[in-house]
């Protein structure tokens, strides 16, 4: 299985900001010691290319973030203070995740250490997320005449709503988010599917319902590729989460992803979405977990 990864994706940021960076730098060191990963799956994206990016954004926004020209209050929303280093990074990320899609069509899954930016929107960032991998991947993949259909398992504890606009008239792409549903973002948007979890939804609770959900969705639309995004923070305890899974419930979540699409077939791309625990060698733990179950579905 192939990983995306470069040492762009360790961008530094100002000292306090709650955004845990030093996941990106511990998670393929982590990969290695743990026997899940080897040196040679790994592999460093470069940046994707302009016209890439606007099959999916505007060119305006685009043009605005590479010249570095995002107003203050755009800025604020995303989170990140603006610099060529965060552009740069950003485009390694989307080509991370374009790559990976292009490795799971042949293989059967693969892996972004960094993605799941699903806050972005056509026209503008939000969320910590600036351009929307998912979004961008699978427009180049219909642009290129790779796939012509998509699902995208949203599972992080924040709806995936950039990626829920950019496809809602678009039958190619089925969107599912099962998500806190007093998380951020304030405003939901509509994806194919929602299902918003109470505050303090305990592990027993949404595994089942993760479990009835799948055969559903598989109902509905016939995938030929699987986005996946697999976010930490639903962890119990996660400072941006308001759910309560542990750890292992957690990693039986990955499990029963990536056996359900590896049974029947469909490649599978996961990203790795947020995760925001107070420590972070549980972020990290929990990250190293999806990779695991991944790998072992689908290549074991």
């Amino acid at each position: 299985m192939r990983i995306a990864w470069s040492d762009l994706y360790c961008h530094p940021l100002p000292e306090g900001h709650r955004f845990p960076m030093d996941k990106y730098a511990l998670i393929p060191e982590q990969l290695k010691h743990q026997g899940i990963a080897r040196e040679e799956q790994f592999f460093a994206p470069v940046m994707v290319d302009e016209t890439t990016l606007l099959l999916t954004h505007g060119e305006e926004y685009v043009q605005q973030v590479l010249s570095l020209q995002l107003e203050p209050r755009a800025m604020r929303k995303i989170g990140f203070p603006l610099s060529q280093q965060l552009a740069d990074r950003e485009r390694v990320i989307t080509q991370g995740t374009i790559d990976c899609a292009l490795s799971a069509l042949s293989e059967g899954a693969a892996m972004n250490v960094a993605g799941g930016t699903h806050h972005a929107y056509k026209n503008s960032g939000e969320g910590f997320c600036i351009f929307n991998d998912f979004g961008v991947t699978a427009n180049y993949l219909f642009h290129h005449n790779k796939v012509k259909q998509i699902a995208v398992i949203d599972l992080d504890v924040h709806q995936g709503n950039g990626t829920a606009s950019l496809f809602m008239d678009d039958p190619r792409v089925y969107t599912f988010s099962m998500h806190g549903k007093d998380n951020y973002p304030h405003h939901k948007e509509k994806s194919d599917w929602d299902i918003p979890l109470a505050t303090g939804t305990p592990g027993d609770f949404y595994l089942e319902t993760l479990r009835q959900a799948l055969p559903q969705i598989m109902d509905r639309v016939k995938p030929e590729l699987v986005f996946f995004v697999s976010g930490v923070d639903v962890l119990a305890g996660d400072k941006l989460g308001k759910l309560a899974l542990s750890k292992a419930e957690c990693r039986e979540r990955d499990r029963i992803v990536a056996r359900f699409f590896a049974e029947k077939g469909i490649p599978l791309v996961a990203a790795m979405g947020g995760g925001y625990s107070p420590q972070i060698a549980d972020i990290v733990d929990a990250h190293c977990a999806t990779f695991d179950e991944i790998q072992s579905a689908y290549f074991a």
